[in-house]
């Protein structure tokens, strides 16, 4: 009866994607459908603040789309909810698969050596050299060095700047911190994934180190307390001790929540009881500490007279892992994936600046576009930068005009390559087995290794075995290197079009060629044995001193695989799964 039940609900939950695809595309607007286009519009000048506004950026890490409650019956976020509900929702709305490429996308314009050099009218993490994965702790690499930062352009505009939270972002040589990037100061984690008491953060199971920073220092002595908790305990104290009317204010609070360990305090999880996946109760739980953690932040505005003249954004900056409690639902892949679910994120903006407040925007959004759209409403001349990741989206935010941006070059991985694909699948102008993806207008188009390609539903099963995560959908996806999506009427990619269509595809695999003649190298270089913790005082920090010369670091670094073979058990189980999701697809539920 249990596994009829589990059949019968996971039914229902695969026909309401249908019922979203169709209501997105019935949402979105007439500029979306409007075909390949590639080239700028001109906008016209939108209102602006009369003075330059504060500007709260909170980024959650590894939220899933189904993980906000506007989305979810079974996620408790009210605050985020009104906010939403009374700013502008981003309903079309793209972020990187992982960490490091999201924050770099972020804060980073061009690095000044690439200016003279590229006519793209887009720049991303290929014209960075991060491309690839994310930056490891041991890594001797970070942001690029020349590369102007979003806090240096608001300091040039006099803007005070800060940063609360996860840097993640590189930190081998001290000019790779956050203090040295434009941010006036920083309390926060330098690496990836740190505990969230202890500030412990592990580089396999036997490196381990402190990570928690204040200024350019190690905060020895303050960890203990939650850190969703301490950072906004942070953010507070700022706004408490800044003179909202004489400088403009620029806080980033790059929150390691949702991020595992899933670890929140008990009480908090207490509400979650009922749900029978423990994973998703704890996830829950961070959901709802996050909340919280909004809540006291926006409080904090209207107390100390900064609201009124502010700007808050909230962004996720990848998808969620659905094997460690989040949901993409009804979304395809996870975090680390080229897929919707990886990729499409949750955001909103709130601000009584805000002209046409009360409001879903489904204008197509990048994460890239935030850097010239925060320089513009701290009155900067963003024309006057040529070449910069994005667009000013303030008046499409605003006033609801149509997006400048037509296209997303998502990303082109050169060391990603899959098992399958040549130049013959892609037409002769493009290798498939490099793993790319980009969005021109409603096509989407994938190529290689897009990353594992489920649709999970919520998980409401206790005990879900982690070897069960491959073998849920094996329906001949590995054998492809090419997938084409409407994605404006298929959001959850269940219809690939590339057969179908091979004018399109011809047409973005021409735009993936273009992209790819401004690519630089991969910048992966291998672990430097010199940043283990141990040799700089129990702590994660810089091991490069200033002034010294970097070793030749052109390498790529490769995670060595464990040959295991596989269980009997989990053949026979493999072969349930593949029966059960053909029947299952044959349908088209």
């Amino acid at each position: 009866m249990s596994a009829l039940f589990g059949i019968q609900l996971f039914s229902r939950w695969m026909a309401l994607c249908l019922l979203f695809g169709l209501f997105l595309g019935l949402q979105t607007s007439a500029s979306s459908s409007s075909g390949l286009r590639s080239s700028r519009e001109d906008i016209t000048t939108a209102f602006r603040p009369k003075q330059p506004p504060h500007i709260i950026f909170i980024l959650t890490d590894d939220q899933g789309f189904n993980d906000i409650g506007y989305h979810s019956r079974d996620v408790r976020s009210p605050t985020l909810d009104k906010l939403a509900s009374e700013g502008v929702r981003l309903e079309n709305y793209y972020v990187q698969p992982l960490c490091t490429p999201s924050r770099s996308q972020l804060i980073t314009a061009q690095a000044d050596h690439l200016r003279d050099k590229l006519d793209s009218p887009y720049l991303y993490q290929i014209h960075t050299g991060l491309q690839h994965s994310i930056i490891r702790p041991r890594q001797p690499n970070c942001l690029p060095l020349d590369a102007v930062t979003l806090p240096q352009r608001l300091q040039e505009a006099g803007y005070s700047t800060h940063m609360v939270g996860k840097w993640h972002l590189g930190f081998y040589r001290k000019d790779c911190l956050p203090t040295r990037r434009g941010f006036h100061t920083y309390f926060g984690s330098l690496t990836g994934s740190v505990d969230y008491y202890t500030y412990g953060s592990c580089d396999g199971k036997s490196l381990c180190g402190f990570d928690l920073h204040e200024g350019e220092s190690v905060a020895w002595g303050r960890g203990g307390k939650y850190s969703t908790h301490l950072y906004t305990q942070r953010v507070r104290k700022i706004l408490a001790t800044h003179d909202s009317s004489s400088q403009p204010l620029f806080i980033f609070l790059s929150l390691q929540a949702v991020h595992t360990p899933l670890n929140p305090p008990k009480e908090y999880i207490y509400p979650f009881r009922r749900m029978g996946n423990v994973p998703r109760r704890k996830y829950a739980a961070m959901v709802s500490i996050v909340d919280e953690a909004v809540r006291n932040i926006t409080y904090a505005l209207r107390k100390y007279g900064f609201y009124r003249n502010s700007v808050v954004i909230f962004s996720t900056d990848n998808g969620a892992q659905p094997l460690t409690g989040g949901s993409n639902w009804p979304l395809r892949g996870c975090k680390g994936t080229y897929w919707e679910g990886g990729i499409r994120g949750v955001g909103f903006v709130h601000s009584p600046l805000i002209r046409h407040r009360r409001r879903v925007s489904r204008a197509l959004i990048h994460i890239t576009d935030w850097y010239p759209t925060l320089v513009g409403l701290a009155g900067g001349n963003v024309s006057q930068y040529q070449g910069l990741d994005g667009f000013d989206v303030w008046p499409t935010i605003s006033e609801g005009k149509e997006s400048p941006r037509l296209e997303i070059l998502h990303n082109i991985d050169p060391l990603n390559r899959h098992s399958r694909g040549s130049f013959k699948e892609g037409h002769g102008l493009w290798d498939t087995t490099v793993q790319a993806a980009i969005r021109v207008g409603d096509w989407k188009l994938l190529t290689g290794d897009p990353g594992h390609g489920d649709w999970v539903p919520p998980q409401i099963l206790t005990n879900f075995p982690s070897s069960w995560w491959n073998l849920e959908r094996q329906t001949g996806e590995k054998r492809k290197s090419v997938w084409l999506f409407n994605v404006t009427g298929d959001p959850c990619e269940r219809h690939d079009l590339a057969v179908h269509r091979p004018d399109v595809v011809k047409e973005l695999l021409a735009r993936l060629v273009l992209y790819n003649r401004t690519a630089i190298p991969v910048r992966y270089p291998p672990d430097d044995t010199r940043a283990n913790p141990s040799l700089n005082g129990g702590a994660w920090r810089p091991w490069v001193g200033e002034g010294e010369e970097e070793e030749n670091w052109d390498g790529i670094y490769y995670k060595r695989g464990k040959n295991r073979k596989r269980k009997c058990r989990l053949c026979k189980l493999q072969s349930f799964f593949k029966k059960f999701n053909l029947k299952i697809m044959s349908k088209k539920i």
